[in-house]
């Protein structure tokens, strides 16, 4: 079964606040770069806020996992300005990349929250993320932790654990492929991508 997100329903409870943070804190991150078909997508990995989603992600980079996976995922939301929504890659439960899955980090917990160009951990039950992420287009809060929720998914929320830096026209035009209306399983029939966008190589960028 592909790790996911949680259902449309689910995007469209009520955004949370933004958590708490002085804006002139500087956290440390670590840049990766993500070579597709589609082109260049760099990001900022929240090494300091989300340690183990980072070092986690990290692990898939140096062992080259992710290297000729693919995204094959783009949901648009029907709802707000278009594009809205988000895509979604990586291993897709190949037992020849997938490591462990690690412990959950709340965005309650990280300060982090699911702004644009937010990564974000697929999972099934929280602790069971491995190697399947995806990118946020426009805001999608109601992923983030919902503490008072009655709703062990919504509680939980999903794990943000970067941000894009550059490339967010390549994230947006993976989104604006076509998707095969066929493809898919229950809510997510119509999501899968009709030609998956291949990733080629992932790797750590200097910052010099």
């Amino acid at each position: 079964m592909i790790r996911t997100f949680i259902s449309l329903a689910a995007l469209a409870a009520s955004p949370l606040a933004a958590q708490d943070a002085d804006p002139q804190t500087v956290h440390e991150t670590t840049l990766v770069m993500l070579e597709t078909t589609a082109g260049d997508i760099t990001v900022a990995l929240e090494t300091e806020r989300a340690p183990l989603t980072s070092r986690n992600f990290l692990r898939y980079v140096d062992e080259d996992r992710f290297d000729g996976t693919v995204f094959y995922r783009a949901m648009h939301l029907d709802w707000g300005d278009p594009p809205n929504g988000l895509i979604q890659g990586g291993t897709q439960n190949d037992p020849d990349r997938i490591l462990d899955g690690i412990a959950h980090e709340p965005t309650d917990q990280t300060g982090l929250t699911h702004t644009d160009g937010a990564l974000s951990m697929a999972r099934l039950e929280p602790g069971t993320a491995t190697g399947d992420f995806s990118i946020m287009i426009k805001d999608q809060t109601g992923l983030d932790a919902h503490a008072a929720s009655e709703d062990p998914n919504l509680r939980a929320g999903y794990a943000v654990f970067g941000y894009v830096v550059e490339g967010m026209d390549v994230v947006r035009a993976i989104h604006a492929s076509p998707r095969d209306p066929e493809a898919g399983e229950g809510w997510m029939k119509g999501q899968m991508l009709a030609q998956p966008v291949t990733i080629i190589d992932v790797r750590r960028v200097s910052e010099d």
